[in-house]
């Protein structure tokens, strides 16, 4: 979860991609399981490290604490909101903290707000590029005026959070990000696990 301002949709959203991932083949079968990493909960305040991430030489007990929660996760999904045409300074800066740990990582990204939240996505992508992770080709947006439902709610109060309502072909989509998301994982465990040929030419991924 993307997002640590007080009164987000992220909870509702992230709530949501639980409930379609816990259907999905890979987790009934017991070949992935779920965990919801809450940025809000981690508290990293803005970076502070004096060395920089690609040394891993972390100084700080957040930091090292922050990296052992990444590192135990084999793929991750994004789900971020859109602020001022990017992604909250809170997700920015926790990427930010760590290098290695986010390397050959396979992410799926969930984005909402007004436009759906596309522009953030689009900024996010390039940010884990330089990170070394491996964005999946399918992406998920949810527009705040078709996929959430706030009926109910003052609609001059811009802080009522709505109901989650995911418009037609929403979880089909997000299904096939998952799908994608453990075939590429396990491609990259594969390869991880495959010797090099000697005198072969590495693959950087």
């Amino acid at each position: 979860m993307g997002s640590t301002r007080p009164g987000r949709r992220g909870g509702a959203v992230a709530g949501w991609a639980v409930q379609v991932a816990s259907r999905h083949p890979a987790v009934r079968a017991g070949v992935a399981e779920i965990e919801v990493i809450d940025l809000a909960e981690q508290a990293l305040p803005l970076l502070d490290e004096p060395v920089p991430a690609m040394f891993g030489d972390y100084r700080q007990p957040h930091t090292r604490r922050w990296s052992a929660v990444v590192a135990a996760c084999d793929a991750f999904v994004f789900v971020t909101p859109e602020y001022n045409h990017s992604i909250p300074a809170g997700l920015k800066n926790a990427i930010d903290y760590l290098y290695a740990e986010w390397n050959d990582k396979v992410v799926g990204l969930l984005s909402y707000g007004v436009q759906g939240g596309n522009r953030a996505a689009d900024h996010l992508r390039l940010i884990l590029a330089e990170v070394r992770a491996a964005v999946v080709p399918t992406q998920v947006s949810l527009s705040v005026f078709t996929d959430f439902d706030f009926s109910g709610s003052d609609p001059g109060d811009p802080t009522a959070p709505g109901r989650i309502a995911p418009g037609d072909g929403r979880e089909e989509s997000l299904s096939t990000m998952l799908t994608e998301i453990v075939t590429w994982s396990d491609a990259l465990r594969a390869g991880a696990r495959t010797p090099a040929v000697e005198g072969s030419p590495e693959l950087v991924g």
